[in-house]
């Protein structure tokens, strides 16, 4: 017997957070979230999105046993942007059982066809930098701190509820070179003269995000607005909320921002240091051990995540990313970084893609998002 249940309560969201944990127990591949930041996620007093929002979270029971979860998200800013009725399905997780996964599935759908929704589609979350797509290839790859690993079965439980593809992203590893790439070195260095351009790095993470926070902002829904499922970053609570986020995590070895000769920032990047080890370890608890093995692999990481190169429309195809990738590539060398794992990037983004010819490479991932109409 399945029962799918709503989660009202601060204990259910507990065990809407826990359910990954057991699931994929001991998966060397699986990087949890962090389950504070998770915990908050779907407290409305706490998630600045929930004012975009609205939310349902849903727990599938079967013969009484916790076996599936799934929560539904109607991004009305996104949906205004758009032009469209959509609703959201995410952190869907689910045991190997297609009448679990269509109860869940059917728990969403009614719930936004009530809200008068035309289109479900994911897995997306509140919004662009929240994880998203469900992995198809790559299974045996470690995930990023940023994204979602998922189990192979997955996607014969979305397309059997009536699923078809929507979009797909790629996932690069790009090896770090021995030495510095002339090639990227000439074409950032032309750019820098015929427009006026500089870097600017940070002495601490605190004083950068002071000085760049707005510009930082505009640049990024500048770079991103057209691309599939984006969502402005419009108010300062939310704003503010991205800063927490990643203010543990950003290291000043690898962020970089390129400013025009007025002093306004036209493009950044941010990588990471890969935290994926540590979290798994920890299992995405902070403490006891947590938050030591996450400062530890911060200071000494093999490898780092390209989290968001971005520049803004009017720079974009002048060689601008080569400044920025110059700064990365010399910072991997000089701190002995392996590889880096780069973002999501949609399929059909042949440009973005191509600069990885610069590196040595290989397309390890995939990520699909998948859509269906509500009748």
């Amino acid at each position: 017997m399945i029962e799918i249940k709503e989660v009202i309560n601060k204990n259910d969201i507990k065990k809407f957070v826990d359910f990954p944990h057991k699931l994929y127990k001991n998966n060397p591949h699986f990087v949890p979230f962090l389950n504070v930041d998770e915990i908050n996620k779907f407290d409305a007093k706490k998630n600045e999105s929930f004012e975009d929002c609205d939310t349902k979270c849903f727990l599938a029971y079967k013969d009484g046993e916790l076996v599936g979860r799934i929560a539904g998200i109607i991004q009305k800013a996104y949906n205004e942007k758009a032009g469209q009725k959509r609703v959201r399905f995410s952190r869907f997780d689910c045991i190997n059982d297609t009448e679990v996964s269509r109860a869940l599935f059917s728990k969403v759908e009614s719930w936004a066809k009530d809200k008068g929704m035309e289109i479900i589609h994911g897995p997306m979350g509140y919004n662009d930098l929240d994880r998203e797509g469900l992995l198809i290839e790559g299974f045996d790859q470690m995930s990023t701190f940023e994204e979602q690993y998922n189990f192979p079965y997955y996607a014969n439980l979305i397309e059997d509820y009536g699923f078809k593809k929507e979009v797909d992203w790629v996932e690069f590893r790009l090896f770090a070179p021995k030495g510095v790439n002339e090639r990227i070195e000439r074409i950032a260095n032309i750019a820098s003269k015929r427009y006026k351009l500089k870097l600017v790095v940070p002495t601490t993470i605190k004083s950068f995000i002071k000085l760049y926070k707005d510009d930082f902002f505009d640049t990024l829904d500048a770079a991103y607005s057209n691309l599939y499922g984006v969502v402005p970053f419009k108010s300062e609570k939310m704003k503010n909320a991205v800063i927490s986020q990643f203010s543990l995590i950003l290291s000043k070895d690898y962020v970089v921002g390129v400013v025009n000769e007025e002093g306004k920032l036209i493009a950044f990047g941010l990588a990471f240091p890969s935290l994926s080890e540590s979290v798994n370890k920890s299992r995405g608890k902070l403490l006891p051990f947590g938050i030591f093995r996450i400062l530890k692999q911060i200071k000494s990481p093999n490898s780092i995540d390209l989290g968001l190169i971005a520049i803004r429309p009017e720079y974009q195809n002048k060689g601008v990313n080569a400044m920025i990738l110059s700064y990365l590539i010399k910072g991997m060398i000089s701190h002995g970084i392996e590889y880096a794992e780069t973002n999501l990037m949609l399929e059909y983004n042949t440009k973005i893609q191509s600069q990885w010819s610069m590196f040595d490479y290989i397309q390890h991932k995939r990520r699909r998002s998948y859509y269906k109409e509500i009748k």
